[in-house]
């Protein structure tokens, strides 16, 4: 990460756990992220924005900085919606990760913690995975549109998030028990913004859809040179 992105990831920190209104986020210069310095503004990539956005999905923000940021840049809506909510999902995922563990490494039961039960461990894995799984696919989609194309990695990034909620959110339930399903307890928070996410911006069938039409249209052949493509893209 470099010092500018470690001071911005800061900035967001502070600012989207304290702001109350949009206000502060345009204060706090948000809407300039993608703006180029010649124009006065921050001069990010789209690494920055994926790494601002998945703090206000952690932070649990109600604030809409993915419009905000996002309204600045030419790219496709429905492309660009559902970049911001992969990002989005990254955080809350990692959120309710950690919320898993603390609660089970805290609650007893037959006089030990729950987190010390197998079935319990294997759960928490695979929330795990599907957490770093949405992380690692948000990171390439924001690595391949600051390629210039990056339609290809968003709709497999929007895909896997979409089956990466489904089974998280529900995971995360399950190791709470019944204090996971109450008001006053903040998982819900997340869980229920998680399950709206999956259905904007393109359902699982939308981009399952979308993702088949253009591995089809490449053929096996196409898909290997298309893919390792883009992989070089990446690391040059």
């Amino acid at each position: 990460m470099s010092e500018n992105r470690s001071l911005l990831c800061d900035t967001a920190t502070t600012v989207l756990r304290d702001a109350t209104d949009m206000a502060a986020l345009e204060q706090a210069g948000f809407a300039m992220l993608l703006v180029p310095e010649a124009d006065g503004g921050f001069g990010g990539d789209w690494g920055d924005v994926f790494a601002v956005l998945r703090i206000a999905g952690y932070e649990g923000s109600d604030l809409d900085i993915a419009g905000m940021i996002l309204d600045a840049t030419d790219i496709d809506a429905t492309e660009a919606g559902a970049f911001a909510r992969v990002c989005l999902a990254a955080g809350a995922l990692d959120r309710i990760l950690e919320m898993a563990i603390e609660h089970v490494n805290t609650r007893e039961q037959f006089g030990r913690p729950l987190g010390k039960f197998q079935a319990v461990q294997q759960s928490l894995a695979i929330l795990a995975v599907e957490a770093a799984a949405v992380n690692s696919a948000g990171a390439g989609a924001a690595l391949a549109l600051d390629q210039g194309d990056g339609s290809f990695e968003i709709a497999a990034a929007k895909l896997r998030t979409n089956l990466a909620v489904g089974s998280g959110t529900a995971i995360a339930h399950q190791v709470h028990g019944a204090i996971g399903f109450t008001q006053e307890y903040p998982l819900h928070h997340f869980t229920r913004r998680l399950n709206t996410w999956r259905m904007e911006c393109g359902n699982d069938r939308y981009w399952s859809e979308k993702l088949g039409a253009q591995v089809t249209a490449l053929g096996a052949d196409g898909l290997w040179s298309e893919i390792t493509r883009r992989s070089d893209r990446a690391t040059s």
